[in-house]
């Protein structure tokens, strides 16, 4: 079961409770930083870029991993599918490798390699094989994760598009002398917004999803060759550690 990260909301409520309670020391008003017309051009003006420059599969993909950034690491499928690996690896030990039939993997991925090797297919093809899906499954994730860094790079635009908007209707109206400065305040919220999204929610949450994908593209490489090893002579105990080592290797600091 996936659990909350803390850390993401945490940075979340620190980020822009940060900059709420500047502007309210600083002698301003949270009403003055609300502002429905600014937040409609700079979201909806970057939504509308991410759209036109991502394929639709991309933007599925990419909103669906939105969640994942905000939710601790779950690795008991992870320790399952070593686990099972271990247990393939005792049952060929015990009987011989066609006994593998009898096996029940939770993880596809895994059960494919343990299947190529069942069926007496040279390792190295099977590591190819293995490189490969992991590799595509890798770069379709990165694509998708792509989408919130290019909201990153967008919404600052916006955002000044949504101040010179501001300016210009400010503009034309400068016989109102009394409200000059009220209208031009208002235009410049349009780029607080674009900045503000850009770097507390839109960099931040690419960067996070990245670092996931990378890391489940290892956990992925070390299944590979634990599933890889059940044919072999390898006691399976010394398998199993082999796994937790490399696992232990992977996880980040």
């Amino acid at each position: 079961m996936n659990h909350m990260d803390k850390a993401s909301w945490l940075g979340l409520v620190v980020g822009f409770g940060a900059i709420l309670l500047g502007n309210v020391i600083e002698g301003g008003h949270m009403s003055s930083l609300m502002q429905f017309t600014a937040a409609l051009i700079v979201l909806g003006g970057t939504i509308g870029a991410v759209m036109v420059s991502s394929p639709e599969k991309d933007l599925k993909k990419g909103i669906q991993l939105f969640k994942s950034a905000f939710r601790s690491e779950d690795k008991s499928a992870l320790h399952r599918s070593m686990t099972e690996i271990v247990d393939c690896a005792r049952l060929v030990r015990k009987e011989n490798l066609l006994s593998l039939e009898k096996a029940r993997l939770s993880d596809p991925f895994v059960g494919r390699v343990v299947r190529n090797a069942m069926d007496g297919i040279d390792p190295q093809m099977i590591r190819e094989i293995g490189e490969a899906e992991i590799d595509r499954e890798e770069e379709e994730l990165l694509a998708a994760v792509k989408i919130w860094n290019d909201a990153g790079g967008f919404a600052p635009t916006i955002g000044i598009i949504g101040a010179v908007l501001g300016l210009i209707h400010v503009m034309g109206n400068l016989s109102d002398t009394s409200k000059l400065g009220a209208g031009i305040a208002v235009a410049f919220v349009a780029t607080v917004y674009g900045v503000g999204f850009s770097n507390l929610l839109f960099l931040p949450i690419a960067n996070k999803l990245k670092k996931k994908v990378l890391q489940q593209a290892r956990e992925r490489r070390i299944l590979l060759e634990g599933a890889l090893l059940v044919g072999s002579d390898l006691n399976p105990l010394i398998i199993e550690r082999k796994l937790k080592a490399s696992l232990e290797q992977s996880s980040p600091a």
